[in-house]
C-alpha cells in the first residue's frame, strides 16, 4: 500500500481512507491508483 500510495501521489492514510468503503473515492483518485498499479482502463460505446 505504501508503494501504491507513493506512485499515485497520495499519502498512505489518504489511500486507506479512499478505499475503506466508508465513502466513495473520487474518480481522479481511482485513476491514480489504477495507473500506480500499472493498469489501464478502456471504454467504448455500447453500440446502442
Amino acid at each position: 500500500m505504501t508503494q501504491v500510495a507513493r506512485d499515485a501521489g497520495l499519502s498512505r492514510e489518504s489511500l486507506y481512507k479512499a478505499l475503506s468503503g466508508e465513502r466513495s473515492p473520487g474518480f481522479d483518485t481511482v485513476l491514480k491508483v489504477i495507473s500506480a498499479l500499472g493498469l489501464k482502463i478502456h471504454a467504448e460505446p455500447t453500440g446502442g
